[in-house]
C-alpha cells in the first residue's frame, strides 16, 4: 500500500467551501488523497507518506504542524516523518457493514500557510470472519415412503466477509443416499438443499447422520461445519401438500406491527391426526420480523421493517401433519418503498394456440399499462421475465406488442408462463406482474424413437405357436396422429416366403408372435428389422433391428455311436487279457447329443453290471477300464450295461450293453460265444431270403478256398510261408513275426491269417478300418465256428470281436506273408 498505492489528486483541485477563506488561504487547495489498505492492520502501520504525497519535505513538518482532522482517531501523522500510521483497530465489517465499498474519509490540516487536503482510505476485506451456522445441527424426519427427488432446505450459514471471502457454497459428506443443491436467494445469500437420490427404508436403516460443511472463497478458505441427523420415519400415506411451492409477496416498509402478511395453506388427504398440520419457521431462531401462527399459516408482521436495512425476507415453512410428515415451501416477502398506486397489465388480445411452427416475429398478443401516478410515478417500463423465446416491442405510448423471438418446440416446451413486470420510475419505483400461459400447437415435426438401438430376444425352442416372443416401443412425442405409432416387419434375414411363417408383429402394440415352434437345432438365430410409423402427414418413421435367439432345450436324448450294433441287432465283445493289470483300458463308449451347452453334456453311469468292482467306468469320457486284476472265480464273460446321460433337467438317456470276455486268444473265445443263440432277426421275408442264398453261395466258396489254399500249402518249400486271408495286405516285422497291434477297441470286422507249420494252424486277427470292409460284402456262416487246437500266439492283443462278424470273412485276395 503506502504511497505507491496512494492515487494523487493534482489534476483535480477544488477550492475551499467558503468564498472569503479561498480569498484568505488562495495557497490553502485541497488535495485529494487516496490509499488502500486492507482491515485490521496493527496500530502504528504505516498507510503511506503523507507529506511526500502532499509535496512537503521533512525539514517543513516542524512548522507546518501536520494533522489529521477527523471525528475518529482511525489514523494519525506522524511528526517526524510526516508517514500516516494506523491509530486504532480497523474492522471492515464493523465500520462499514455488507457494503461493497469501504471508504474513510477524513481532512489533512497544515499550519503556516493553512492548508485543507482531503483524504480517502478505502478498507479492503480480508478473510478474517469464518461462515458459521445458526444451529451446530439439524434434524430431519423423512418418511420411507418419500420419493427421490425430494429437496429438503437446510439452515444456511453467514459470513460477515464479503465478495470472493465471504460464504461460497456448500458441501455434503460423501453417502448413497442424499446429495446437496446450493441455491441462491434474491439477496445474492446462499443456502443448502438436501436432495433425496434413493428411496429409503426404514427397515433396512432408521437414521442418517452427515456432515454439513460451509466454505468461503478466501485464500485460504475458512470453514465451518454442522451435523445432519436424518431419522427414516414409517410411512403415512400422504404428505402435507401446500397450494404454492413458492409464496412471493411485497409488503410496504410502513405497515404496521400485527398487520397479516398472507398465508399459507396446506391440505392433507389423510383423515384424524394424520390430517391435523401445525406450521412452523425451519429457522424459527433467525426469523426476529414475523410471527406465524402454527394453527392457521398466517403470517403477521412482528416488528417494524426497514426497506433500507433488508429488501427482501425468504422464509422457509414447514407443515407438519399428525403421523409425522413435512412438507416445505419457501415464502419470498419483498419489503417495498411507498409508492402509492402500482403499475398495471391489461391484455387486450391474446392467441389461445401458438403453433410451434409460427415465424419470428408473429404477433401474440396486444397489452397496455396503465398507472394512476402521474409525473416520473406515472411513467412505466415493461419487460419480460425468465428467459422464453417472445420479446415485447413498443407499439404506442404505454402499448406494448408481444412477438415471438425464437424457435418454438412444442416437445420441449408445451406452454409457456409469460410474466410481464411493469415497473414505474418513481423513487423508489412500484412495480406488478402479470402473467399469462401460452400453449404451443403441434405439427408432426418428431420421427418415432425406439426405447432401445436394437432388440436381442430368448425364445426357448418348442415354443406353442401364437406366444409372445418380445415386444418392441417407439415413442413420438407428438400429438394426436401426429404421434400415434403402428409397427410392421420390412426386412428379415429369412425367405420372405418363410417369414410369414416363422413371426408377425401387432400393428399397434409391437409384440411380436411366433406363428410356430422353434428348432434350435435347425434354426438358432434371425434377425428382424421393425419400423415404427407415425400418422402424420406426410407420415415419419424409424426402423429397429431385433434378433431372435432360439434357445436350446433338452429335447434329444443322447445317441450311441460305439459300441454299435451288428447288422443283425447282435451286440458287440470286447476280448480282455488275462493277465490285464488294473486299469488296463478295455475299451470306450462313444455317443453324441443333439442339443447344445448343458442339455449336451453326457456323463456314463453303470446300471447292471456281472461283476461289480471288477471294471470302471469315467464319467465324462466313458472310457471302461479294469479295476483289478482277474480272479480265479470271476467268469471269463462279463456284461456291462452302461447308461449316457446328458445334462438337461430333466435328464434323458440312452444305454448301451458291453460284452466283455476275458481270454489269451481268440481259440479260447470261439468255442464259448458258439454256443450262445443267436438272436431271432425280425426282418422281412425277401430279406430273410436273400441271407439264405447269400450263406449258402459263402460256404461253398469258402469250401473252394479252403481246398485251393490247402494245395498250395502242399507245394510250398519254406517253413515259415503264410497264407494270408486279408482285406489289407498282411506283412512281418523284421524279427519274422506278426506285428503286436496297440490294445483299444475294435468296433466293427477282424482280418483272419493263417501260418502254415508242417502240423498246427494259428490264427489272429488283425485291426482294420470299418470303411474298407462294407457290411454288406461280408459272407457269413452262421452255424460254424473256427476252433484253433494249437497253442495260442503270446502276442496275441485284446479285441473286440462281433459274435456274427466271429465267422465272418470275404475272401479277396491271397498273400504270402514272407
Amino acid at each position: 500500500m503506502g504511497s505507491g498505492a496512494a492515487e494523487r489528486g493534482w489534476a483535480e483541485r477544488r477550492p475551499v467551501l467558503f468564498p472569503f477563506l479561498l480569498s484568505l488561504f488562495w495557497p490553502a487547495l485541497s488535495e485529494q488523497i487516496r490509499y488502500g489498505i486492507p482491515e485490521e492492520m496493527p496500530e502504528g502501520s504505516v498507510v503511506g507518506n503523507l507529506a511526500k504525497d502532499l509535496g512537503l519535505s521533512v525539514h517543513e513538518l516542524p512548522t507546518r504542524q501536520l494533522r489529521i482532522s477527523s471525528e475518529k482517531a482511525y489514523f494519525t501523522v506522524s511528526a517526524k516523518s510526516g508517514e500516516l500510521l494506523v491509530g486504532s483497530r480497523l474492522d471492515r465489517e464493523q465500520i462499514c457493514g455488507k457494503k461493497t465499498a469501504c471508504t474513510l474519509e477524513f481532512e489533512a490540516v497544515a499550519e503556516n500557510p493553512l492548508n485543507f487536503y482531503h483524504v480517502s482510505v478505502d478498507i479492503e476485506d480480508i478473510n478474517d470472519h469464518t461462515p458459521k451456522f445458526i444451529q451446530t445441527s439439524f434434524d430431519l424426519q423423512i418418511s420411507e415412503s418419500t420419493k427421490p427427488g425430494a429437496r429438503f432446505i437446510l439452515g444456511s450459514a453467514h459470513d460477515a466477509d464479503i465478495g470472493t471471502n465471504s460464504l461460497q457454497n456448500y458441501q455434503l459428506s460423501p453417502n448413497d443416499h442424499f446429495s446437496l443443491v446450493n441455491k441462491e436467494k434474491l439477496d445474492g445469500s446462499k443456502y443448502p438443499e438436501l436432495v433425496l437420490k434413493v428411496p429409503l427404508d426404514r427397515e433396512e436403516q432408521k437414521s442418517y447422520q452427515f456432515i454439513l460443511t460451509a466454505l468461503d472463497g478466501g485464500d485460504p478458505a475458512l470453514s465451518s461445519t454442522a451435523q445432519i441427523q436424518v431419522l427414516v420415519t414409517d410411512a403415512n400415506d400422504n404428505p402435507p401438500v401446500f397450494s404454492q411451492e413458492l409464496y412471493r409477496v411485497a409488503v410496504p416498509e410502513n405497515v404496521l406491527p400485527g398487520t397479516l402478511v398472507l398465508r399459507v395453506m396446506a391440505t392433507d388427504q389423510d383423515e384424524g391426526v394424520n390430517a391435523q398440520i401445525t406450521f412452523s419457521f425451519t429457522e424459527a431462531g433467525q426469523i426476529t420480523q414475523f410471527d406465524l401462527n402454527s394453527i392457521t399459516g398466517e403470517i403477521t408482521i412482528l416488528h417494524t421493517l426497514d426497506f433500507e436495512e433488508v429488501k427482501e425476507y425468504s422464509i422457509v415453512l414447514e407443515a407438519r401433519d399428525g403421523g409425522g410428515m413435512i412438507a416445505q415451501c419457501t415464502v419470498e416477502i419483498e419489503v417495498q418503498d411507498i409508492n402509492d398506486n402500482f403499475p398495471e397489465v391489461v391484455f387486450q388480445s391474446l392467441r389461445d394456440i401458438v403453433m410451434e411452427d409460427t415465424k419470428l416475429g408473429t404477433h401474440v398478443a396486444l397489452l397496455k399499462i396503465r398507472d394512476k401516478d402521474s409525473g416520473h410515478n406515472g411513467e412505466v417500463v415493461c419487460k419480460l421475465e425468465g428467459d422464453v423465446p417472445f420479446k415485447i416491442v413498443s407499439s404506442s405510448i404505454n402499448t406494448y406488442k408481444l412477438v415471438t423471438d425464437g424457435v418454438l418446440d412444442r416437445e420441449q416446451t408445451p406452454e409457456y408462463n409469460v410474466t410481464i413486470t411493469a415497473t414505474d420510475r418513481g423513487k423508489p419505483p412500484l412495480s406488478s406482474s402479470s402473467s399469462i400461459t401460452l400453449h404451443i400447437g403441434d405439427v408432426n415435426d418428431n420421427t418415432p424413437v425406439f426405447q432401445q438401438p436394437s432388440y436381442v430376444v430368448h425364445v426357448a425352442e418348442n415354443n406353442p405357436p401364437g406366444a409372445s416372443i418380445a415386444q418392441v416401443s417407439a415413442s413420438d412425442p407428438d400429438l394426436g396422429p401426429n404421434g400415434r405409432v403402428s409397427y410392421s416387419i420390412v426386412a428379415s434375414d429369412l425367405e420372405p416366403r418363410a417369414l410369414e411363417s416363422y413371426v408377425s408383429v401387432s400393428a399397434q402394440s409391437g409384440v411380436v408372435f411366433a406363428q410356430r415352434a422353434f428348432d434350435h437345432e435347425q434354426l438358432r438365430a434371425f434377425e428382424l428389422t421393425l419400423q415404427a410409423r407415425d400418422q402424420g402427414s406426410p407420415a415419419l418413421s424409424a426402423n429397429v433391428s431385433l434378433r431372435v435367439l432360439v434357445g436350446d432345450r433338452n429335447d434329444n436324448a443322447p445317441r450311441v455311436l460305439y459300441p454299435a450294433l451288428g447288422p443283425d441287432g447282435s451286440a458287440l465283445f470286447d476280448t480282455v487279457p488275462r493277465a490285464a493289470q488294473p486299469g488296463y483300458l478295455v475299451t470306450k463308449v462313444v455317443a453324441v447329443d443333439a442339443d447344445s451347452g448343458h442339455n449336451a453334456w453326457l456323463s456314463y453311469h453303470v446300471l447292471q453290471a456281472s461283476e461289480p468292482g471288477l471294471f470302471s467306468l469315467g464319467l465324462r469320457t466313458g472310457e471302461v477300464r479294469t479295476a483289478r486284476a482277474l480272479g480265479d472265480r470271476d467268469a471269463a464273460r462279463q456284461r456291462l450295461l452302461v447308461a449316457v446321460r446328458d445334462g438337461g433337467q430333466p435328464p434323458l438317456s440312452a444305454t448301451a450293453t458291453l460284452l466283455l470276455v476275458f481270454a489269451d486268444s481268440l481259440q479260447e473265445v470261439l468255442p464259448d460265444v458258439s454256443d450262445r443263440p443267436e438272436p431271432s432277426d425280425p426282418q422281412a421275408e425277401l430279406q430273410f431270403y436273400l441271407v439264405v442264398a447269400l450263406a449258402l453261395i459263402s460256404v461253398l466258396f469258402l469250401l473252394a478256398v479252403i481246398l485251393a489254399v490247402a494245395l498250395s500249402l502242399r507245394r510250398s518249400s519254406s517253413p515259415a510261408s503264410w497264407t494270408c486271408f486279408q482285406t489289407n495286405v498282411c506283412s512281418k516285422n523284421e524279427s519274422g513275426a506278426l506285428p503286436n497291434f496297440s490294445e483299444g477297441t475294435l468296433p466293427y470286422s477282424y482280418n483272419l491269417c493263417a501260418a502254415s507249420h508242417s502240423s498246427k494252424t494259428e490264427f489272429k486277427f488283425l485291426n482294420i478300418k470299418p470303411e474298407n470292409i462294407p457290411p454288406q460284402d461280408l459272407l457269413c456262416n452262421e452255424a460254424s465256428w473256427f476252433e484253433s487246437t494249437s497253442n495260442a500266439d503270446p502276442q496275441m492283443t485284446s479285441n473286440s470281436v462281433s459274435l456274427q462278424q466271429v465267422s465272418c470273412f470275404k475272401i479277396l485276395s491271397f498273400h504270402n506273408c514272407n
